[in-house]
């Protein structure tokens, strides 16, 4: 998608902090971070939301979470524990069209969510 921000960071038209990238998934550091850890995973296809995907994605949304495990260990959140966000609409406050994991970590969450 031509004006997708996640797809120019995807493909270098936008700076950002990245800190993983294959052939099917970016990870970086969100630019308004909430924890000490706040990363977002993006697949690299354009995926505009959780309702879009299809069957052939299953292998990349595996992969996906692959990933953000590989992550957390690297950024030492794996053991003292992290959330996983996904927002998925308007309602949920989806703020870019393009399906995205938050990985936070760092800290102690609040609770409730929502």
């Amino acid at each position: 998608m031509p004006d997708c921000i996640f797809c120019k960071i995807i493909n270098d038209e936008i700076d950002s902090d990245k800190v993983y990238t294959d052939d099917q998934v970016t990870a970086f550091h969100d630019i308004n971070p909430v924890s000490p850890v706040h990363l977002l995973v993006i697949p690299n296809k354009h995926i505009e939301s959780v309702q879009n995907l299809e069957e052939e994605d299953q292998e990349l949304m595996g992969h996906m979470f692959s990933v953000i495990g590989t992550l957390t260990e690297k950024f030492d959140i794996h053991r003292s524990g992290y959330r996983l966000i996904i927002n998925n609409g308007p309602d949920a406050h989806q703020e870019v069209p393009h399906l995205h994991v938050h990985i936070l970590g760092g800290k102690t969450m609040e609770h409730p969510m929502g």
